[in-house]
């Protein structure tokens, strides 16, 4: 019985190690969306105002 708790000591380590592994992961991954957000918004805001600027009368 010594044995199996000691087994059970070792599998709970590696599965800490593998729970901080994916919160790195999943970190990474929500810095990968909100980078991949934040160049949609700008692009999506040059387009505004590029469309804004085709709009206007220049001969105001």
């Amino acid at each position: 019985m010594a044995k199996e708790k000691e087994d059970l000591e070792l599998e709970d380590d590696v599965t800490v190690e593998e729970a901080d592994d994916s919160v790195e992961a999943a970190a990474e991954v929500a810095k990968t969306n909100l980078t991949k957000r934040r160049i949609i918004d700008n692009y999506l805001e040059e387009r505004r105002l590029q469309r804004q600027l085709s709009d206007y009368d220049f001969d105001l």
